[in-house]
């Protein structure tokens, strides 16, 4: 509805000041400035797609219009990023591929590329991708990515490099920094992976799986009491429940019944995984 308003206010006042300007023969410029605001209208229209709009409704709208502008790359850009929203990276592979085999395919599609290939579980091709982004591409994701498949290789000199680099490459760095300590706890460097964990948590103190892991991390060292991080009180239940499972794995059962039992008496509702693992420990215990 606004953007309705907002192209006949535009309509009105282009076809007004073309009036103005030629009484008798502005036909020209009405269309030229009708022209000019269905370019702005649909540029808008597109960056809200992209943002805030449903998933699945901003892909079918870029397919749409793609379809009927195949020159557009902008469109295929805008279909190839609403598919990775729409958490369909299978079928924005080969719309990122048909972009960079374009000539008007850049450094940042092919990063873009790499990354879908990845959500869609290809790690080697994703590699082979990234292998032929130029080096002077120096930007935050690129270098993400670099470090999760230096992950995923398990070389973890180039990996603790990458993650660095893309550090300091953003000033947003939570994410990542998350992503470079559960590196670290896949790798039992448990005391590591804490420092990146609360690192992560200093700036996205919301960040629940950056909390999550943090525990983890303290859990494997046996340091069972919860860190002094913001949590709401259903967060706190939660993260005693992944306290207690990670000292029943490490055999300390009699802490893990107790952190279960707390985390029930925490949550403000009923906390279904928790009562089932403590019913699970009991009957253990009494068939034993």
């Amino acid at each position: 509805m606004r953007h309705s308003i907002f192209l006949t206010l535009c309509l009105g006042s282009a076809i007004a000041l073309s009036a103005c300007n030629k009484p008798k023969s502005g036909g020209e410029e009405v269309e030229r400035a009708i022209a000019d605001v269905n370019v702005i209208d649909e540029s808008n229209l597109n960056d809200i797609m992209l943002t805030v709009g449903d998933p699945d409704e901003a892909v079918a709208y870029f397919k749409r219009t793609a379809e009927s502008q195949p020159n557009r790359i902008d469109l295929k850009r805008g279909l190839a990023q609403s598919l990775i929203r729409a958490k369909r990276p299978v079928e924005a592979v080969p719309v990122w591929k048909a972009i960079v085999a374009s000539s008007e395919g850049t450094s940042v599609d092919r990063v873009s590329l790499a990354d879908a290939l990845i959500r869609a579980g290809d790690w080697k091709e994703a590699e082979a991708v990234l292998d032929k982004v130029p080096p002077t591409h120096e930007t935050y994701r690129r270098y993400r990515l670099e470090a999760m498949i230096a992950d995923s290789n398990k070389e973890w000199k180039k990996a603790d490099s990458f993650y660095e680099t893309a550090v300091g490459l953003t000033t947003n760095p939570g994410s990542v920094l998350n992503n470079w300590g559960y590196s670290k706890l896949t790798r039992a460097d448990f005391q590591g992976a804490e420092k990146l964990f609360s690192q992560a948590l200093s700036y996205d103190s919301k960040m629940f799986t950056a909390k999550n892991n943090l525990v983890l991390a303290r859990g494997a060292q046996r340091k069972y009491d919860l860190p002094v991080i913001p949590m709401t009180q259903i967060e706190r239940a939660q993260l005693l429940h992944t306290l207690a499972l990670s000292a029943i794995k490490q055999g300390d059962v009699t802490t893990g019944k107790g952190l279960l039992q707390e985390a029930i008496d925490t949550h403000p509702q009923h906390f279904e995984a928790a009562t089932r693992a403590l019913e699970a420990l009991e009957n253990n215990v009494s068939n034993g």
